[in-house]
């Protein structure tokens, strides 16, 4: 219910046979550009369930409308990193776009249920830069990082065979700290280039730190760490055939072209079988087990407590199934510029759309200085908040007992700014 100035008006809805297609939101202003995207939670890591002309679209038109755009393509590495370093989770969970990239997360995916196609490599983000057609955007890039000459031949041999694309500019900073790295007269080089995309190459850990840290300092609208495929266009290293990358093998590829990355693949190998054994199975089981629950009476109301707070709660599943309405519901509370509070104490089954769904949710109302808060939370959605690596959104539910819930639920006679929700809920429709 969303209670205005004492008078109550409730919005439910009852999951019907043509609410099980897929949905992908609309983009409006009260669907912002983050919840608009199809994002699932692969073991807390944020995937877009997107291929390559998609990619290749948003890229034209962050580039269209000089607007910064965060571009990440999480591998089974970048999985394992997330998983043990908060700061590296965050810069995959603020960037605008985190396609598939590597096997491994396709077929995660696939165990879990998530509609993943296709893996999206960056490498082939880029090649088919290269190739853009002449109608089309043909964008500026910036080379930066990399072993010494590497960016320097990579730009050479970029724009000797680049029909669309041209690189207008590379800098080599050597190897130092982030801080080192974020210098004002590095900036500055890089932002007088002119160019539209910033191709990083630092190393994961180190090149996703300094996008982070520098998001505000950078005028190049799209940025994205690709050290790999700097090496490959450079010609320092060959990339693995496309029977081996289609087979998931390009790994061994890898170490064959440098040796030392098998301790990587070798600690990164042992945690991912320690993942499927201690926590997708278990995921697995329960997907099977509330697959009749996703069929089950489904609803959401949005309640004001007051000016600074919205309540949603949700009846029933919180799964893909139901997404359109989660979405709709909660970007009401999201374009207030409130608190959003969730109570899950009467859902019965969630999923890894309705977890990427909460990533971005979180983010939304991030930027303006609130947070997203779960209450009411059985035992058994908790657990699955923690095998699906999203119990870092837990953090806040010890903190709202289920005495002032109840409480909260008789008391919903608070006042939201009128204003506000009738031009949010007009949006709606």
């Amino acid at each position: 219910m969303l209670a205005i100035n004492n008078t109550r008006q409730t919005y439910n809805h009852s999951v019907g046979a043509n609410d099980n297609e897929r949905f992908e939101p609309p983009i409006d202003d009260v669907i912002d550009d983050t919840l608009s995207r199809e994002v699932y939670s692969i073991l807390g890591t944020p995937i877009d369930v997107i291929d390559l002309p998609g990619v290749l679209r948003r890229i034209e038109a962050a580039a269209s409308a000089s607007s910064p755009f965060f571009l990440s393509t999480p591998n089974l590495n970048f999985l394992v990193q997330a998983l043990a370093d908060s700061d590296f989770r965050e810069s995959l969970l603020q960037s605008d776009l985190c396609p598939p990239d590597g096997m491994p997360i396709v077929w995660l995916g696939r165990l879990l249920g998530i509609p993943i196609r296709t893996r999206v490599a960056g490498a082939d983000i880029l090649t088919a830069l290269k190739f853009v057609g002449k109608s089309e955007h043909n964008l500026k890039l910036f080379f930066f990082g990399g072993a010494y000459g590497i960016a320097s031949a990579a730009a050479r041999a970029f724009n000797a065979s680049s029909s669309g694309s041209r690189c207008v500019g590379w800098l080599y900073p050597g190897f130092c700290s982030v801080e080192e790295l974020s210098k004002d007269t590095i900036i500055e080089t890089i932002n007088s280039s002119g160019a539209e995309f910033l191709v990083v190459s630092l190393g994961a850990k180190k090149a996703q730190s300094w996008l982070v840290r520098n998001a505000d300092k950078l005028r190049i609208p799209i940025r994205a760490h690709l050290g790999a495929w700097v090496n490959f266009e450079a010609g320092a290293l060959k990339r693995a055939p496309v029977t081996m990358r289609n087979l998931g093998l390009e790994w061994l590829w890898r170490i064959k072209e440098e040796p030392t990355l098998w301790k990587r693949y070798w600690h990164d190998g042992l945690i991912l079988l320690q993942l499927l054994c201690l926590r997708v199975l278990p995921l697995v089981i329960y997907r099977i087990i509330t697959q009749s629950k996703v069929k089950s009476p489904f609803s959401i109301d949005i309640m004001g407590l007051d000016e600074e707070e919205f309540r949603v709660k949700i009846w029933g599943a919180a799964t893909r199934h139901n997404i359109k309405e989660i979405i709709l519901r909660c970007s009401v509370a999201a374009s207030a510029r409130s608190q959003v509070v969730i109570d899950l104490s009467d859902t019965c089954a969630i999923d890894a759309r309705f977890l990427g769904f909460l990533l971005m949710l979180r983010n939304s109302v991030g930027r303006h200085g609130a947070k997203v808060r779960l209450v009411g939370l059985s035992r058994s959605v908790q657990r699955q908040f923690r095998l699906n690596g999203v119990g870092f959104l837990l953090q806040s539910e010890a903190s709202v007992t289920r005495v002032e819930q109840d409480r909260r639920g008789r008391e919903s006679g608070g006042t939201i700014p009128e204003k506000i929700v009738s031009e949010a809920l007009g949006r709606l429709g």
